[in-house]
């Protein structure tokens, strides 16, 4: 198949169950975390996990890449080295990094992907990381479709980008904000998700103008409707993020995208999976079902206005009617949505604060009891966050994922031979010792239905042929025993002929793009120091987390306050700016804010 392009999807998995379930459900890679070390430090897996989740993942080609992407410390290296080799032993394809220590060790030839908490904005950096042998380079969620595109047109590294969840408010490595709040670093996998708090906004005098809202905290990615243009513009890997989200999430949303991307598959054939078998649902997925703060594709086609979500950090869902009716113990919701017993309903409060309840008892005409009565009003628009008849079809097996065999029985000299060819063209083929006995033509039709048996295989059965002389007549159960020793070969046979990249990092002196690096470059031990020594750069500055540097920069983002508020002096000519602005947090923490209008963005200055 010369010219097509594998694409991959990515899913998330805070454990092996989950990424086994995002298997399934048609991924064709997950990323997990180790014991240690990753940039979640609540989603750990032992090794023994991870094998076991390898060996699932395996079997469809799919591959396992582990997140190695916090900052180390000097006294931590021996170990995440003896880790890496372990993680190499068991089959892992792929290591995720953001500290460049591990680009200096002695480590076995595993792929390496340089994590978005790299900051890759530029095709410079982006190049940089290519030169030296890392094999995928994470983007920053930040860039635009033409920024990744111009990154394509001068890497030939593979490129991964995020199509769907959470967002951090700041480049991705660059917040230490809460580090300086609470002690808890973001580059450590203990972030404390400062951008999701209320927030008052200031003036320089100290008027108020904006109270107790969540200025930075951002809606959710869903890029759905822009999947064929990230694959034009040259995307290898579409992510999912999530590793603390709980299996159902992924089990949805990971259906979702796998069927649009199957989708554009079928009409683009320069695009192909890049694993294998289909995945079969008892389930419609639906991401509006999953939790979801609102849906942005972030920057992808320019800056907009709908990127952040200020009244509530919380999950809204789909909206399903609006309250026609109020009684004491019921109200009537008018709407074509049905609603179901245990269903979690959602409203904005006449402060436009999102409250809830939880159905207790439904009825057909849109009557809900709730376990408590809301102080809702008629007229007011109602949203379901928590689906329970959905929840409920998720929390049982969902999915089932078969790779396509074609079987053949032949006549040889000795008796027969089963032959089994899977859909990557792997082939196995066992004898069948038997006296030849000739028998009537019903004969054909019941090999072919024994040899179609694949039961709790990972295969289905395409096309079954019985190619002999004459009929023959086998017993059913020599039949079914070659049947379970070819499959046993196959499943031999596709690890052998899996394809695994062994790559070492290149120990060159390419330069690093840029001469001097601040505590923005997150060096926290001498092994990254000397990394980047020899490319050519100066470290001037320790990591954040080594001691707490008053008046930093603690966040830059893309995202604006005065965008937000249509208050850009970009787009309003006629806005003028008096003095500085100041956010405040409810213990009355105050961070000036910085606006560089040539660059758009916005800086969060620890002021304190």
């Amino acid at each position: 198949m010369n010219g097509v392009r594998k694409i991959e999807l990515l899913s998330p998995a805070k454990d092996a169950a989950t990424g086994i379930e995002a298997i399934l459900h048609g991924a064709d890679a997950v990323y997990i975390g180790a014991d240690k070390f990753g940039a979640r430090a609540s989603a750990g897996n032992s090794i023994d996990e991870i094998k076991r989740l390898c060996d699932f993942a395996h079997i469809y080609y799919a591959k396992v890449y582990v997140t190695v992407n916090t900052i180390l410390k000097d006294s931590e290296l021996e170990q995440v080295r003896q880790m890496i080799t372990e993680l190499y032993r068991i089959g892992v394809d792929g290591l995720i990094v953001q500290d460049m220590s591990i680009a200096e060790m002695d480590i076995p030839p595993i792929e390496l992907h340089a994590s978005t908490q790299t900051d890759n904005r530029t095709a410079d950096k982006v190049k940089f990381f290519e030169d030296i042998g890392f094999t995928r380079v994470v983007l920053a969620r930040e860039l635009s479709l033409q920024q990744i595109k111009e990154i394509h047109d001068r890497c030939n590294v593979e490129l991964e980008v995020f199509v769907h969840g959470a967002l951090c408010v700041s480049y991705s490595g660059q917040c230490y904000i809460s580090q300086a709040c609470f002690g808890r670093s973001a580059n450590r996998g203990e972030c404390a998700q400062f951008c999701r708090l209320p927030l008052t906004l200031k003036d320089g005098n100290g008027r108020i103008l904006c109270r107790n809202k969540h200025l930075l905290s951002l809606k959710d990615m869903n890029r759905t409707g822009s999947l064929e243009e990230l694959l034009d513009a040259g995307v290898t890997s579409l992510k999912i993020e999530g590793r603390l989200k709980d299996v159902s999430y992924v089990k949805n949303v990971t259906a979702h995208y796998r069927q649009q991307l199957d989708e554009i598959f079928s009409r683009r054939k320069e695009y192909a999976r890049s694993s294998s078998g289909i995945s079969e649902l008892s389930f419609v997925p639906d991401p509006r079902k999953s939790f979801s703060r609102g849906f942005t594709d972030y920057f992808l086609h320019g800056r907009t206005h709908d990127i952040y979500s200020p009244d509530t950090p919380k999950s809204i869902g789909e909206k399903i009617g609006v309250v026609s009716e109020v009684k004491a113990d019921r109200l009537r919701i008018a709407g074509k949505v049905p609603i179901a017993n245990g269903d979690g309903l959602c409203y904005r409060n006449g402060n436009n604060e999102l409250c809830g309840f939880r159905v207790n008892r439904a009825e057909n005409d849109g009557v809900v009891f709730p376990q408590k009565m809301p102080l809702v009003k008629k007229g007011t628009d109602i949203y379901r966050n928590y689906d329970s008849l959905f929840e409920k079809t998720l929390s049982k097996k969902s999915a089932v994922r078969l790779i396509g065999v074609d079987i053949e029985l032949t006549e040889n000299a000795f008796g027969y031979a089963l032959s089994l060819c899977d859909e990557d063209g792997v082939r196995v083929s066992v004898s069948v010792a038997q006296e030849k006995i000739k028998a009537d033509n019903r004969q054909t039709d019941l090999q072919k239905r024994e040899l179609s048996k694949l039961g709790n295989t990972p295969f289905r059965a395409k096309e079954v042929s019985v190619s002999t002389d004459e009929p023959a007549f086998i017993p059913l159960s020599v039949l079914s025993a070659a049947r379970r020793k070819a499959v046993e070969s196959l499943l031999s046979a596709r690890e052998m002929n899996r394809k695994v990249k062994y790559v070492k990092v290149k120990r060159n002196d390419t330069p690093y793009p840029g001469r001097q690096l601040d505590y923005r470059g997150n060096v926290m031990n001498s092994l990254a120091g000397q990394f980047y020594t020899r490319h050519g750069t100066d470290v001037t500055e320790d990591a954040f987390e080594c001691g707490h540097k008053r008046g930093k920069v603690l966040m830059t983002c893309r995202h604006c306050i005065r965008y937000a508020m249509n208050m850009c002096p970009k787009e309003n000519r006629g806005v003028r700016h008096e003095s500085d602005w100041y956010i405040e947090t409810s213990d009355k923490r105050r961070f000036r804010l910085l606006f560089d209008c040539k660059a758009c963005e916005m800086k969060v200055i620890d002021c304190d």
